[in-house]
């Protein structure tokens, strides 16, 4: 079984996102990682694998920098790493798409297609996060899926694939129970954090990650269906703290907090 999992950049979580005065994000001093339901299709990948045989490729649309986050999921236990270089982060969810869809055409036949017609797909099994971490669109799976003319369900928490039948068996959390669904393979799967559990990669996998040989495919992106105008940083809640007393001074002070709060 031959899994492609489409994974990207986004600012490290916890992370105060600084900005430059312009309104645009200052990467000068921030670190970047994997969204978490990406970590989760790059793990689901490496399972898939390993119980049915096959390859497990990564691909990131982004800059060079992007670079470090696939050889993240190389040493997870991905066995090929594909970066599709745009020379910037900022590609919208349409933009996005169509670069890998162009890197799905040049993986299957190192050629492009004649426009209008869907490339060939090299793959049993496409794995997108449900949603970035950064923007949260929610897109590409679905735009990707249509662009290829593949079958395509988001949302999902279970992927397993009956050996032999041709067919990916998904499961999704809905509001009375769990939704099961059924789809013809290649196909296109959307899943969320909690599918399982990303293992941590060890160190004779970063190594091999380090020196392993990426694939890239230079892309130079369409402008794409939207232009963020600017960003601007919410309003600090800022805790004040009020010094009660000392000792027993402080006693009635503490009552009448109790009071106000309702405890006494």
């Amino acid at each position: 079984m031959d899994v492609l999992v489409c994974v990207k950049r986004v600012p490290a979580f916890g992370a105060k996102v600084p900005l430059q005065d312009d309104g645009t994000v200052d990467t000068r001093h921030l670190g970047f990682t994997l969204g978490p339901h990406e970590e989760c299709a790059v793990e689901e990948a490496v399972r898939l694998v390993s119980a049915h045989g096959g390859t497990a490729t990564v691909l990131a649309v982004g800059p060079p920098e992007t670079e470090e986050q696939v050889r993240y999921a190389l040493a997870m236990g991905a066995d090929r790493g594909v970066l599709v270089d745009t020379g910037r982060d900022d590609t919208d969810p349409q933009a996005t798409a169509e670069a890998i869809v162009r890197a799905v055409a040049d993986l299957a036949d190192g050629a492009g297609v004649p426009d209008g017609d869907a490339p060939r797909v090299p793959f049993d099994l496409l794995l997108f996060g449900q949603s970035s971490a950064d923007a949260g669109h929610g897109q590409v799976g679905i735009r990707v899926a249509r662009a290829l003319g593949l079958p395509a369900v988001g949302g999902i928490k279970g992927v397993e694939v009956p050996d032999g039948a041709g067919t990916v068996r998904l499961r999704r959390p809905v509001d009375d129970g769990v939704e099961v669904c059924e789809a013809p393979l290649p196909a296109a799967v959307a899943v969320k954090e909690g599918l399982n559990l990303p293992r941590y990669p060890t160190m004779p996998g970063r190594l091999r990650a380090r020196k392993a040989t990426l694939h890239t495919v230079p892309v130079d992106p369409a402008p794409g269906g939207l232009r963020t105008l600017g960003l601007r940083q919410p309003a600090e809640d800022g805790a004040e703290t009020v010094v009660l007393g000392q000792g027993a001074d402080a006693a009635p002070a503490v009552v009448d907090v109790f009071e106000r709060i309702g405890v006494v």
